[in-house]
């Protein structure tokens, strides 16, 4: 696994956003488009959380920073945004791969809405979780924020979408870093 640097600046933050032009994990949205149009959904559905949009914004962070290596990219995105974007953020980041796997074993219908590429990612990062793992999700912090980010992560993969540009969530960056 790569080394994990902590992103000390909005516009550092914004030029690593940035390189996600063109890299892809998703075959048909690369990880910019897909980071702007996750942002874009939980602008619109959770307008009051500004730390929610963010991480959605985010939330793909390690993936963008290292391309070829996706192993336990929500923990290295949640220590890489910590310093910059406080703790919530990066518990929301940190818990997006657990989310897909709370959502699988508790929501029967979720499996068969995931692409194709998370529905192979899923298999491994550990598939559905246990009944325990269950219990210990949903009785952690901001349980619906996390399962707000997860649902937006799968419907931000839109080939045709026209998100707002990546500079459009500097205010609110600034807003929410520390």
């Amino acid at each position: 696994m790569s080394a994990v640097k902590s992103l000390s600046s909005v516009d550092e933050l914004l030029a690593l956003l940035a390189r996600g032009d063109g890299i892809f994990d998703e075959p048909a949205v690369d990880g910019l488009a897909h980071a702007c149009q996750c942002a874009g959904i939980l602008a619109n559905e959770h307008p009051d959380d500004p730390e929610l949009t963010v991480a959605g914004l985010v939330h793909d962070i390690a993936d963008i920073a290292f391309p070829d290596d996706h192993g336990d990219h929500a923990r290295r995105g949640e220590q890489m945004v910590e310093p910059l974007l406080g703790r919530r953020v990066a518990r929301l980041v940190g818990a997006h791969v657990d989310a897909k796997r709370y959502l699988v074993a508790t929501d029967p219908a979720y499996r068969s809405a995931l692409s194709p590429r998370s529905a192979q990612t899923l298999l491994l990062q550990g598939n559905a979780l246990d009944a325990a793992a269950v219990a210990a999700f949903a009785a952690g912090a901001d349980l619906e924020a996390i399962l707000a980010l997860r649902r937006a992560d799968e419907r931000a993969k839109d080939s045709r979408a026209a998100p707002a540009a990546l500079e459009a969530w500097r205010p609110l960056l600034e807003r929410v870093a520390r």
